[in-house]
């Protein structure tokens, strides 16, 4: 199978009809496909065939992938099939949202209404919380991983995740898992990893989003790791001015570059933060507008692209 190519539209791969690609990363290929067998479109990831050579990544692609699809979460996306195809080659079927991704949602209206944003959060933190307590971790949480269909809210790309005792960085194929823009301390340096290396991406998803810049903006991967290591991003409230002091120390504990000096969950990360905002601003300016659902294009499901998409 060549991965990225179009001739697989109209084929049929793992008793699934590629009818149109959606989305690509470096490791996977998102499909929009049928399933004849419940007359149902699912978004069909197919990861790098390079992925398959190594044994141990594609046992605990296969275990990981079905212990989140039994993980039952209104937020964590719901995952139908992970296999190998005929061809040795990892696929994942899982629910087709059709609507925005938080990273589209950014980009074309830049910071979110503050409403908007604490439901965003509080979504997925219940998400990853709910992920943590069976004991598997994202590591790949940002804005594209999240999809947005009208007040509802999904944490994607759980197919490529990590156990909590496994350590952070490479795979025997030596594939990099992780978006350095969102990476945290422990995992750039390769150390043991729980979910509070997924609050501090989660965290600067919320800087993002509310602000509409990284915490880190480097002009090379390398200098924006360093920066993970080593420096603190400007404060919050500076950036968006109308946010009361109270929130950069919220933010700074969950970007705390010594995990456990974080949050102990996701969930009391992001109730600090809105109770800080919440204790300094009026309360008509924390409403938030409904996000639009239905957009086509499939700008949710470019969201499964995969680490590094």
């Amino acid at each position: 199978m060549q991965l990225n190519d179009r001739s697989l539209i109209g084929q049929e791969v793992a008793g699934y009809y590629i009818e149109d690609i959606v989305g690509k990363g470096g490791m996977a290929v998102v499909y929009l496909a049928l399933d004849p067998r419940l007359s149902r479109r699912v978004a069909l990831k197919i990861l790098n065939p390079v992925l398959s050579v190594d044994d141990r990544f594609r046992q605990r692609f296969i275990l990981e992938s079905r212990t989140v699809a039994s993980i039952e979460h209104p937020n964590i996306i719901p995952i139908y099939e992970a296999n190998t195809d005929a061809d040795g080659v990892l696929y994942i079927s899982m629910r087709y949202v059709d609507g925005l991704d938080l990273r589209r949602l950014i980009y074309d209206r830049g910071p979110l209404p503050i409403g908007q944003a604490n439901q965003i959060f509080a979504q997925v933190a219940a998400a990853l919380d709910a992920a943590h307590a069976h004991d598997l971790i994202h590591r790949d949480v940002k804005p594209a991983n999240i999809l947005l269909a009208g007040d509802h809210v999904y944490l994607t790309d759980f197919g490529i995740t990590k156990h909590r005792t496994s350590i952070s960085g490479l795979t025997q194929t030596d594939q990099f898992i992780g978006t350095p823009r969102y990476m945290s301390p422990e995992q750039i340096n390769k150390e043991h990893i729980d979910g509070r290396a997924d609050q501090y991406a989660l965290a600067c998803v919320v800087y993002e989003a509310l602000s509409g810049r990284l915490p880190f903006q480097r002009d090379n991967d390398i200098a924006l790791l360093w920066a993970h290591l080593a420096e603190q991003p400007a404060p919050l409230s500076h950036m968006r001015p109308e946010l009361p002091a109270d929130v950069d120390p919220v933010m700074y504990r969950a970007l705390s570059k010594q995990p456990e000096q974080r949050y102990p969950t996701c969930a009391a990360f992001v109730t600090a933060l809105r109770d800080a905002i919440s204790g300094g601003l009026p309360e008509s300016a924390l409403a938030g507008p409904t996000v639009p659902s239905g957009s086509t294009g499939g700008a949710g499901t470019t969201a499964t692209t995969g680490p590094g998409g």
